[in-house]
């Protein structure tokens, strides 16, 4: 009976070990690759009633990938303002905001964003605001974004911490769209 327990304490010794030892940021990383060069069209699932997005069309394009970056343009409308830029080093993955004018020069407030404390879960990536966000915009000091992605969905989040301030974006990736043109600033 002794040895049966013991055969069950290893037993969950290694699976606790090769959980936690399983790089779940390069899980993530190598499944939303797969999508490098194609568009989505997305869905307000959350945000204030008087969002400037809504009733507007959404496309994320995984237009730009490398092996340890990915840029991801998010159309609104005809506004080609923003791209999500996610760089992969040493486990861990870091969002940053892009924000351009039309004429291509980047905005006052661009580069915000954050990295993920660990490897996170293969199919969820939380990013808490930076010390460069904290700086740049005092406000959003308490935002966590995180993206969720699955085989169906591509879902991009951002809760500002002790506020009802929510908004979430899905994108089917179940159907592919036309491919934009370009983002402001990008060629």
């Amino acid at each position: 009976m002794m040895l049966k327990k013991q055969v069950y304490i290893i037993a969950f010794l290694l699976f606790v070990h090769f959980n936690f030892a399983q790089n779940h940021a390069q899980t993530f990383w190598d499944h939303l690759k797969q999508h490098c060069d194609q568009a989505y069209n997305g869905t307000i699932t959350q945000a204030p009633e008087n969002d400037s997005f809504r009733g507007k069309k959404l496309v994320m394009h995984v237009r730009h990938c490398e092996e340890n970056l990915i840029k991801i343009p998010f159309f609104v409308g005809d506004d080609k303002s923003r791209t999500w830029v996610l760089t992969f080093s040493d486990g861990k993955i870091k969002l940053k905001h892009d924000h351009r004018h039309e004429d291509g020069s980047e905005d006052k407030i661009t580069q915000y964003g954050g990295e993920s404390t660990h490897s996170g879960l293969a199919s969820i990536q939380f990013f808490p605001a930076d010390e460069q966000t904290c700086q740049l915009i005092d406000y959003a000091c308490m935002n966590v974004w995180y993206i969720t992605l699955d085989e169906k969905s591509f879902t991009y989040n951002l809760r500002r911490m002790g506020t009802d301030r929510m908004f979430s974006v899905s994108f089917d990736l179940t159907k592919t769209v036309e491919k934009p043109s370009a983002p402001w600033g990008h060629e």
